[in-house]
């Protein structure tokens, strides 16, 4: 089965919602559809255990902020408020919001009900980047970096959400 990743607009109650209207600040939401009902502890182990996500555990390892599949369970199941180079920010019963260890970005996990009604759930990804750049008037913005590093960044959010979608559709375990 193919997922059909979108940009989406933040849904309401999103917990990324707060930096989106921040002055500077980068904001994105992807989000796919998929087939069964799906738990928010079951998208975030999926999210954080995919093949590709590994990929980047393996470069968080070699700067002293690995993590293993039994973090990731325990940040799924809220018996964890950090992993690897990250911290919770935020949490409900279907979304999570984790900040990285310098205060720039923000990773953000929701599950809600498709809406094109049909069965099983949406799945959505984002992203927040805090400015600590600013233009010559004073106003934040995001860093040259950022602004050149973004399209890779949409490729790559969206190949792990699409990574995530599929490992849930096929009940697979960590």
């Amino acid at each position: 089965m193919t997922h059909a990743i979108q940009a989406s607009p933040l849904p309401d109650g999103a917990l990324l919602a707060r930096y989106r209207d921040m002055p500077g600040a980068y904001t994105d939401c992807y989000s796919v559809g998929v087939e069964r009902e799906v738990g928010a502890s079951q998208f975030i182990d999926a999210f954080y255990t995919t093949g590709l996500f590994k990929c980047e555990r393996f470069v968080l390892m070699l700067i002293g902020r690995g993590c293993n599949d039994a973090d990731v369970r325990a940040l799924a199941s809220g018996e964890a408020d950090a992993f690897a180079a990250w911290t919770v920010e935020g949490r409900t019963d279907t979304q999570l919001l984790v900040c990285d260890f310098v205060g720039l970005t923000r990773s953000w996990l929701m599950v809600g009900a498709r809406p094109d009604g049909l069965g099983g759930m949406q799945l959505y990804f984002g992203t927040a980047v805090v400015p600590r750049a600013r233009d010559k008037a004073g106003n934040p913005r995001p860093t040259v970096g950022f602004r050149v590093l973004q399209p890779g960044h949409a490729f790559y959010a969206r190949a792990l959400l699409r990574a995530a979608a599929s490992k849930v559709s096929h009940h697979r375990a960590t």
